[in-house]
């Protein structure tokens, strides 16, 4: 019997994947939650396994090729009308945020590709990412493992090499297996270095004058988002320059202190928490224009988005609440969150709902730019490069580290002086952090 797998919804409102790779060949006998594809959509790049225990019988498309929801992916001859799917055959739960129980395991559903089950006894097991009923693709997560065939020896599990999202792709692209890479990064994780240690260096082709690439996944995303944004909200943009001499000491001082020495604080902390009360007195930064509804809806929490440029592409992940947050916490947050965007770990969840952003072009050597908003924010803050320079400090000329700040914003929403208002209590802060105690 032939079953069909049809690319299933993987949530977050995600129409279109682009098949990266594929594990499998025609002719290749498959388990029941094997890998057999990477996936990428515009958010991430995600696992699927094997819906069905069988024989690999056509794969309906290619490396490369973007697939819209629905559509066939791989066909599986099985020998039993179930092919080993009962466990899977419930309606999909990952984009309705509902729990998924079975009688071995309990946990909340995520998007697939994360976490992992664990059983009531305690011990963890993987979990299947994603599951297909029919040629229809209702999906689901589920822990299901093949029941052993009689007479045959388990199979033997093989460890997959540690790798990132990215890592992954550089060595396709450059013919590396993995398995021959020894890894040396944290944990024996295998690096963009080590790839391209064992691949040795590029040969350079006689002739090439251009090279054309598809325009896919993020940086498809990524380039309708900003259209969008730059035709539809009328942007303008401000700027200050500011001594921040006191916030750099302060975050010497605080890495001194034997309390705030592991918390990692730096620059884009102490700006974050800036931002996070300066919003409290322009509240109209914090809004978005719903065009549909003919509404301005103010927002009474801060979900502050960081852009974060990565090998796939620009993303602008958020930290849920940041208003909330001390400033080491902010840090934490901040650290983790930049570590899943470089290691392409950022979960698709995390690049919805943000409300106001911070894009550090400083990072890069950028004294000052003029950044686009992200889709349905009102305001993002660019901070500059902080460098020393001659400053008029307590009537003399003194040598002080000094930055641009630039404030992007929605002039439907924000007028010039609340834009202002709001971009001199961030660079009043910074130039003085003591007067963060009269705005708590």
């Amino acid at each position: 019997m032939i079953k069909v797998f049809t690319l299933p919804d993987l949530g977050e409102g995600l129409t279109e994947s682009e098949i990266v790779a594929w594990r499998v060949a025609p002719g290749d006998t498959v388990t029941l939650n094997q890998l057999i594809a990477e996936v990428e959509t515009a958010k991430a790049v995600v696992e699927l396994p094997s819906p069905f225990a069988g024989v690999v019988a056509e794969l309906h498309q290619q490396p490369g090729t973007t697939v819209r929801v629905g559509d066939p992916i791989v066909s599986f001859e099985v020998d039993s009308p179930s092919g080993r799917e009962s466990a899977l055959s419930a309606p999909s739960a990952a984009s309705s945020g509902q729990k998924v129980r079975s009688r071995e395991t309990e946990r909340e559903a995520v998007l697939v590709g994360y976490g992992a089950a664990v059983e009531r006894g305690g011990r963890p097991q993987r979990r299947a990412r994603i599951g297909a009923t029919d040629a229809g693709g209702q999906v689901a997560t589920d822990t299901v493992p093949a029941p052993p065939i009689a007479g045959e020896e388990p199979p033997v599990a093989t460890e997959r090499p540690r790798s990132t999202p990215p890592v992954r792709a550089l060595a396709r692209t450059l013919g590396v297996d993995l398995a021959e890479v020894t890894g040396t990064g944290p944990t024996g994780l295998i690096t963009r270095q080590d790839v391209e240690a064992l691949a040795g260096p590029a040969v350079p082709v006689a002739g090439v004058r251009e090279t054309r690439s598809p325009i896919r996944s993020v940086r498809k995303h990524t380039a309708a988002a900003m259209v969008q944004s730059a035709f539809t909200a009328p942007h303008a943009t401000e700027f200050l320059t500011v001594d921040v001499t006191p916030a750099i000491e302060l975050i010497e001082a605080l890495r001194g202190d034997r309390v705030f020495a592991e918390a990692r604080i730096g620059i884009l902390a102490v700006v974050a928490k800036a931002l996070c009360l300066a919003v409290a007195r322009t509240p109209e930064v914090n809004t978005h224009w719903d065009e549909a509804a003919g509404e301005i809806v103010q927002f009474h929490y801060v979900n502050l988005g960081i852009a974060a440029a990565t090998p796939r592409g620009l993303i602008v992940p958020s930290i849920p609440d940041a208003d909330r947050l001390s400033l080491v916490d902010l840090a934490a947050a901040l650290a983790e969150l930049t570590s899943a965007a470089r290691a392409g770990a950022t979960r698709p969840a995390a690049l919805r709902g943000g409300t106001i952003s911070i894009t550090n072009i400083g990072s890069f050597g950028i004294d000052a730019g003029t950044p686009i908003l992200p889709p349905g924010e009102a305001v993002i803050l660019a901070l500059g490069a902080i460098a020393p320079r001659p400053w008029v400090y307590r009537g003399e000329i003194a040598l002080r580290q000094v930055v641009t700040l630039s404030v992007a914003f929605d002039h439907r929403l924000v007028d010039g002086e609340q834009a202002a208002r709001f971009l001199t209590d961030v660079a009043g802060l910074l130039a003085n952090p003591a007067r963060a105690l009269a705005l708590l």
